[in-house]
């Protein structure tokens, strides 16, 4: 396959552009979930012979992947400990103006994402920072952009603050055998960090002013309404399907209430009806109230349905559809999951504005805001895969002892790292298994903090880094570009740059590393040059990205909370990229002589 040459590329190095190329248009156009992507490019390139079974597979053993999964049971420790909680409470404070508050934001939250998961500091972020913009009265809009910023902007400062300066870092450990520090990255990062938060101080105009999707939740009686069953109601004794009330024009019956004060949610279609039931509907509540006319109920005296639970065991919860949710493109009516998961969907609301249609009955977005009522047995945080959850008590810990003594678990496993006493993976295992033994977290919860579809996206990028480099794509591109740019350095630095960060906008930021990182690397030793400003520079380069939602998962995390639409991103987004992608190029190259 190696010896057939069309356009300078071997038939291995076609097969490697048209699979990866189909990757990149599946993930943007349809609903596939990128580990499946991956998974799909790791197996073309086996069965095709481009890669034999151990460099197929290398990605699942690589260091830098092995030390992702390591990381997250450090995490768990901290999160199951309180830490983070722990900052929330004590660093956001009460500012006094806007700046302030952003600059009381940013830095905390950009400085626990150098050394944790964006993901989860943004996910334990996010309900606090709409209280404090509450609090404060600022418009959640012009907090959680820069929320999101901030959990990027500080994950470059360190390599393990983001899964790209990982990756990346261990394909340049492996073609050269020198091991960067953890604070590789530090001076660009820190720098590139304080001119985003300047930069979202001077462009605070393009932030919108929107109305948070969760404002559409405050008041239950404006999307519920609730009907008593009269002692003479000819419904008496019938099941719920029987009387035709188990789905109505406008709404649905989410749960009943006994006179005893049993609870029963969600209602099967056959409970049958008794006198003094308190009925209660969810959808467009002026449709709902005819029913006193067509089925002989009556208005209740007092309504019981509100966020202070009959049975404290059930929740109202407040949750966000996330890129690569299964509810996405669907109408709940249309599925069972409700009954599978315990849980009945209540309302609904997009773009900060409560749909008054049935919620059952509206096909869901990315973005969208759903309230949900939890059965007592349900697990919230693991109702779905792309469902997030803000205001879940799993996420609310007990702060005490362990919480200083995970916190000292973390801070020795940097320092054990940056000393160069031994490798970031060894003092991250290490790390990870004095959690277990002091108990900051059990083997449970280290299980279920794992990610395994990130893994697998991880390991999928190793694989195609590898293809590229093996087939020779990163040769004829880093030929071609020096062809076009001449045997300028900084010239070849700042398109690779321009790329990344462009294509990082679509798709994810670590596969965009492990597709640039061999082209970039070729071309700095074709040119004779330390390849080391040119790895420093894509690192920063490709976990940069602001001007899409879809760019960032911390992006989609606020993007339904915060009310925003596409536009928004775009409008600050765009001149981020650009100063952002300057600090980068003017710092790195003060900093490496090339």
């Amino acid at each position: 396959m190696e010896d057939l040459l069309f356009c300078g590329l071997s038939l291995g190095a076609w097969v490697t552009i048209v699979t990866v190329l189909s990757m990149f248009l599946t993930l943007i156009f349809t609903k596939l979930r990128e580990d499946i992507a991956f998974l799909g490019v790791i197996a073309v390139l086996l069965i095709t012979g481009v890669l034999d079974t151990k460099e197929a597979l290398g990605g699942f053993s690589a260091s830098s992947v092995v030390l992702v999964g390591v990381l997250f049971a450090v995490l768990a420790g901290l999160v199951h400990t309180g830490v983070l909680e722990w900052i929330m409470r004590h660093l956001l404070g009460t500012p006094q103006n806007y700046a302030s508050a952003v600059v009381r934001l940013m830095l905390p939250v950009a400085g626990l994402s150098s050394v944790l998961s964006n993901v989860t500091v943004v996910a334990l972020f996010v309900g606090v920072v709409k209280m404090w913009g509450k609090k404060l009265n600022i418009a959640p809009s012009k907090l959680l952009i820069p929320l999101s910023y901030a959990s990027g902007l500080g994950g470059i400062c360190t390599l393990i603050g983001t899964p790209p300066n990982l990756i990346i870092s261990g394909l340049y450990a492996a073609d050269t055998g020198d091991h960067l520090n953890i604070f590789a990255t530090t001076i660009p990062g820190v720098i590139c960090l304080l001119t985003g938060v300047l930069s979202v101080l001077a462009l605070r105009k393009l932030l919108p002013d929107n109305r948070s999707s969760d404002e559409s939740f405050e008041q239950t009686n404006e999307y519920t309404a609730e009907m008593l069953v009269p002692a003479d109601c000819p419904l008496i004794g019938k099941t719920v399907e029987e009387a035709g009330l188990n789905t109505v024009q406008g709404g649905r019956l989410i749960e009943i209430v006994r006179f005893d004060r049993e609870v029963i949610s969600p209602v099967p279609a056959d409970e049958f009806l008794m006198g003094g039931d308190r009925l209660v509907f969810a959808g467009h509540v002026e449709e709902i109230l005819l029913l006193h006319k067509s089925h002989g109920l009556v208005n209740a005296d007092h309504p019981v349905f509100s966020a202070n639970e009959l049975d404290k065991k059930r929740k109202l919860r407040t949750a966000y559809i996330m890129q690569g949710c299964e509810l996405a493109g669907k109408r709940i009516s249309d599925t069972a999951i409700e009954h599978d998961h315990h849980f009945t969907l209540v309302a609904v609301a997009r773009q900060g504005e409560r749909i008054s249609e049935s919620p059952r009955d509206i096909e869901l977005r990315v973005g969208d805001s759903l309230l949900i009522e939890c059965a007592p047995k349900s697990k919230p945080t693991e109702i779905l895969n792309g469902l997030q959850f803000f205001d879940s008590s799993a996420i609310i810990p007990n702060i005490g002892a362990k919480t200083l003594l995970s916190s000292l678990i973390m801070v020795a496993m940097i320092v054990l790292s940056s000393l160069d006493v031994m490798p970031m993976l060894n003092s991250a295992i290490l790390a990870a298994i004095a959690m277990l033994v002091f108990r900051c977290c059990t083997p449970s919860q280290v299980m279920k903090s794992i990610d395994w579809n990130i893994l697998m996206i991880y390991s999928g990028s190793v694989v195609i880094g590898t293809a590229i480099q093996k087939t020779g794509i990163a040769e004829v591109m880093a030929n071609s570009m020096m062809s076009v740019c001449g045997n300028n350095p900084l010239l070849i630095m700042t398109v690779m740059c321009f790329a990344a960060t462009f294509l990082t906008e679509f798709i994810s930021n670590t596969a965009a590393g492990a597709i640039f990182y061999p082209i970039v690397y070729q071309a700095a030793t074709t040119l004779d040059v330390s390849p080391l400003p040119f790895i420093i520079s894509l690192m920063i380069a490709v976990s940069c990205s602001f001007a899409t939602p879809i760019g960032s998962p911390t992006h989609m995390l606020v993007y339904g909370p915060g009310g925003y639409r596409f536009a928004d991103f775009l409008k600050i987004g765009i001149p981020m990229n650009f100063i952002i992608l300057a600090v980068n190029l003017l710092i790195v190259n003060l900093l490496y002589s090339l």
